[in-house]
């Protein structure tokens, strides 16, 4: 099977229909103004003289590749887990990506229906607000999009809506309700926070948050078996 294939002619910031994105990503001969740029199933072939701005451009639709190809895995993992629930195990091992890495996808693309996902911003700007409510998530991402903020700046943003939130929760005199953790345990989740590029408090929330809606929605499979 020929696993050659052209660099896709849409940009990161351009909106496209999924379907039409990956019609585009099959073209086999794509060229940027005298050259070509050609995406192989192990590597890219580019042009010793390939001129910069046509280099930046190729990095462009490069990452608009793999941002679409995020929400595509959690659209694929979302549909198989809600038809396929005896089998898509199985399917998972066979595309060979960390399940973790799947399970995130999944995440994010279960908070957000298409209607509410941002042609404008990143998978990963709808990541950093999925745990929090659906009206906060739109008028952060309303802000992304209108102030087009980086993810660090996205990032920034939430953190200072929590200490307000913090700030102006009233003091019921109660004492603050705590768990105790081992060291050794504390230490594991602090690893894995930094793997994932996450602050420690946003990740324990998120793990918190996609347990919850795990245990709940395989519940309410269950029910409807």
């Amino acid at each position: 099977m020929d696993t050659t294939s052209a660099l896709h002619p849409y940009g990161p910031k351009q909106e496209q229909p999924p379907a039409e994105a990956a019609e585009a990503m099959n073209i086999r001969d794509f060229r940027m103004r005298s050259e070509q740029v050609v995406l192989t199933g192990v590597g890219l072939r580019i042009p010793e003289n390939l001129a910069f701005e046509d280099w930046e451009q190729a990095g462009r639709r490069l990452s608009g590749i793999l941002d679409s190809s995020a929400w595509w895995l959690g659209d694929w993992l979302v549909f198989g887990k809600r038809n396929y629930s005896d089998r898509y195990q199985r399917a998972i091992r066979a595309v060979g990506l960390q399940y973790q890495t799947l399970r995130n996808y999944a995440w994010v693309a279960r908070r957000f229906e298409f209607d509410r996902r941002r042609s404008l911003l990143t998978f990963q700007h709808h990541a950093e607000v999925a745990s929090l409510a659906v009206d906060v998530q739109d008028r952060l991402l309303d802000r992304a999009e209108q102030c087009s903020w980086s993810t660090k700046q996205l990032r920034k943003a939430i953190r200072e809506l929590r200490m307000k939130a913090a700030a102006e929760e009233p003091d019921s005199g109660a004492p603050n309700a705590r768990i105790e953790v081992p060291n050794s345990r504390l230490s594991l989740w602090r690893r894995a926070a930094d793997h994932q590029g996450l602050e420690f408090d946003r990740w324990v929330w998120a793990m918190l948050d996609r347990a919850a809606e795990d245990i709940l929605n395989d519940e309410l499979e269950m029910r409807s078996a």
